[in-house]
């Protein structure tokens, strides 16, 4: 099954649902990165929680989902584009823990920043719920966002290490509230085999919002690919450098004749030379 999204709505226009898989690239994902298994299972389910939140934004913007705690993971951030673009990186790939809540660490934050194409970013923190992603994210919609939500992510290891699947699913009441299709759809949450299990079935995305959407009256929207893309540039990466002062660069260029620097999603790596340097310093 391809990695891509699906949405729906309900009749009455008052609950959005979407539903993803995004295996194929979190299999990639986690390569790049050197990911352990459990970091894995970790980006299994940020990638797909940033692809949900992503399916909403309008053309342009784009998205930053940002856990960090103090477990052994320390940091993972997943980012999602309005075209279903999506990339990860985490601070220690290779971290070890019994689950992914240890992973990250019972005590931390969640950020969310959102760029709307308006002057500045805006950007949303709460302190992580249960560290287990999905009710993370619920707890931010709802608390921060105002929009009650339901948030259901998994992700499954083969017995050599790789993702078997990942996906989720996304549903919000949006106001007013549609207190009966609520219910209904909670009865169904209830009754639901285990996501993970649906998913390694082969349920597709617009099979889980059939599911989901059984008892209410809804039509499906729009679906589209989920694929890997990465923002750096070497014009991105000069920036970057130029931020740290010429005294700094000015040391780069005595110690080193020029800097290299790796970016952290695609891992990579730019060489700037001496002459280069120079440049960025009278600029």
């Amino acid at each position: 099954m391809n990695d891509h999204i699906a949405r729906a709505m309900t009749a009455k226009g008052k609950i959005r649902a979407v539903a993803c898989v995004t295996t194929g690239l979190t299999n990639d994902i986690c390569f790049l990165q050197g990911a352990s298994p459990v970091v894995s299972l970790a980006l299994g389910r940020a990638l797909s929680g940033a692809a949900l939140l992503g399916s909403i934004l309008k053309q342009g913007q784009r998205l930053a989902l940002k856990f960090e705690g103090n477990g052994p993971l320390k940091k993972l951030i997943a980012e999602a584009d309005w075209d279903g673009a999506l990339r990860a990186t985490v601070a220690v790939p290779d971290a070890v823990a019994d689950s992914v809540a240890t992973a990250i660490g019972r005590a931390g934050f969640l950020t969310v920043t959102k760029d709307l194409r308006l002057k500045e970013p805006y950007s949303g923190t709460v302190q992580l719920y249960t560290s287990e992603i999905a009710e993370d994210l619920a707890y931010y919609l709802t608390d921060s966002e105002q929009i009650p939500s339901a948030v259901g992510l998994a992700a499954t290891l083969t017995e050599d290490g790789r993702i078997g699947v990942a996906g989720g699913f996304l549903i919000q009441s949006l106001p007013p509230s549609d207190e009966a299709a609520v219910e209904a759809i909670m009865a169904v949450l209830e009754k639901m085999p285990p996501l993970s299990t649906l998913l390694s079935g082969g349920t597709s995305p617009e099979e889980l919002l059939e599911l989901l959407l059984a008892d209410v009256e809804h039509y499906p929207l729009e679906s589209n690919e989920l694929f890997f893309r990465c923002g750096c540039s070497r014009e991105k990466v000069e920036r970057a450098v130029m931020s740290v002062g010429k005294e700094e660069l000015r040391k780069m260029i005595e110690q080193d004749g020029g800097a290299e620097v790796g970016c952290e999603f695609c891992k990579k790596q730019y060489r700037i030379d001496r002459s280069e340097l120079e440049r960025l310093i009278a600029e």
